[in-house]
């Protein structure tokens, strides 16, 4: 299992719009082979900032089935948000391989 981390910063004044938006486009990536789930996160900001800060951790299956997802799909799915929301908006991905976990 790796994570397949998406970090969203989005002026507020798109928030409602946007995230009816992510909803939709999350349900999209859940159809793709190996995506099994995903989590939503708010990150904290310092101060009232005129920008929404949201992580998205998607949880794949493998490397492979994320490797296949971006060589098919990302480009498309990519073009949709930049076509909606301009420049109102800004992503980065990360992908993230467990590497010890403790308890």
């Amino acid at each position: 299992m790796i994570i397949y981390e998406v970090n969203h910063d989005v002026a507020r004044e798109i928030e409602a719009e946007y995230s009816a938006w992510l909803s939709f486009h999350i349900q999209q990536m859940l159809g793709f082979e190996g995506f099994d789930s995903v989590d939503w996160y708010t990150r904290e900001s310092d101060g009232d900032q005129p920008i929404l800060h949201w992580s998205l951790h998607y949880h794949v299956r493998s490397l492979a089935d994320l490797k296949a997802y971006q060589e098919t799909y990302a480009e498309k799915m990519k073009a949709d948000g930049a076509n909606r929301f301009g420049n109102r908006y800004q992503t980065n991905r990360r992908i993230l391989s467990l590497y010890r976990h403790y308890k």
